[in-house]
């Protein structure tokens, strides 16, 4: 199992581990998709191999994809590791607001044996914002006093809102968004079918999160983008890019598009935006804000898809020159 990017992070982890002092807990933090969850495994996995033995020869937190320990994992049978998240509700896809006490609990089954595969086994716990606060002061016993040979990662995109007293038990590993190359990298990866050019709409999209990129997959964001393109550069005299739009866009059925959309219309205007100075700069301000409330409030407010979609696109029409609005 690899990991793109976050070479820091694997370096202060690998040497934490070859030194023999492996810190029992490590939190993860960082803007949400950034990787934190896939390092949490890749690491929890190479844990686990090298205790197994023989020990992997590769560098870094890497282990065989032909692996025993890695197969598994990803069929969820090996008895030493444990992961929690969020459950999905009774009869519903819906995931529930939080990581209850009772998963919390269900650790110490795990806890009352000895490892079965090897001397070493690991808690994932993602993330640890959604544990309610009964679950995080029953984790917090378990961080104050840590089974043998258990090594919690604990994955976090607000670190501010955990208790000081579980912060305060752990080595904290900090994540920045990934470069366009590391992207780029991640995306082809996890969409080798992806066309070239709507992997470069998705790394523009993801803002250095491959987790943010990937919701958008499937979405055809480049046609989008190029759409809004023709808008700013051309305007859009005979209403004929807004027609279009608003008729892809409008329906119930195109709804994952449709929110793409809102969310893709002030980032072009905030591009737009930075290349202005003087009144222009304070046209495409004022149009970004107007963009961005509408954006964030479209679905919120159920306001009628078709029409919003084209009330966004003029906005993006204004900032053409001025023939073509």
């Amino acid at each position: 199992m690899s990991l793109v990017g976050h070479d820091e992070q694997v370096a202060a982890f690998r040497e934490a581990a070859d030194s023999g002092r492996l810190h029992h807990a490590w939190l993860l933090t960082g803007p949400e998709g950034v990787g934190k969850a896939s390092f949490a495994l890749a690491a929890a996995t190479r844990l686990l191999a090298d205790a197994a033995g023989p020990r992997v020869g590769l560098p870094g937190i890497e282990t065989p994809d032909d692996h025993p320990i890695v197969n598994y994992i990803r069929a969820g049978s090996h008895p030493d590791i444990r992961i929690l998240a969020r459950l999905t509700k009774d009869k519903s896809d819906d995931l529930a607001r939080s990581i209850s006490i009772e998963q919390v609990r269900s650790l110490q089954s795990l806890f009352a044996t000895t490892p079965s595969l090897s001397p070493r086994r690991v808690v994932i716990i993602d993330a640890i914002d959604d544990l309610e606060r009964p679950a995080a002061n029953a984790l917090l016993k378990n961080l104050e006093e840590p089974p043998a040979g258990t090594t919690f990662f604990l994955i976090s995109h607000a670190p501010g809102r955990l208790l000081p007293t579980i912060r305060s038990r752990c080595r904290q590993l900090r994540f920045a968004p990934l470069g366009d190359a590391d992207m780029r990298l991640a995306l082809c990866r996890a969409l080798p079918e992806e066309p070239a050019e709507e992997i470069d709409a998705l790394v523009g999209v993801g803002n250095g999160s491959p987790g943010r990129a990937l919701g958008f997959a499937g979405l055809e964001i480049a046609t989008l983008d190029a759409a809004m393109d023709r808008l700013v550069e051309q305007g859009d005299p005979t209403n004929a890019i807004r027609a279009i739009l608003s008729k892809q866009l409008g329906t119930k059925a195109a709804q994952a598009r449709y929110e793409a959309y809102l969310e893709r219309v002030p980032a072009r205007i905030a591009a737009e935006a930075r290349r202005r100075q003087g009144p222009a700069l304070a046209e495409a301000i004022a149009l970004w804000e107007d963009a961005r409330r509408i954006g964030e409030s479209a679905v919120h407010l159920s306001l009628d898809q078709s029409t919003t979609v084209f009330e966004l696109a003029t906005m993006l029409a204004k900032l053409a020159p001025a023939p073509g609005r």
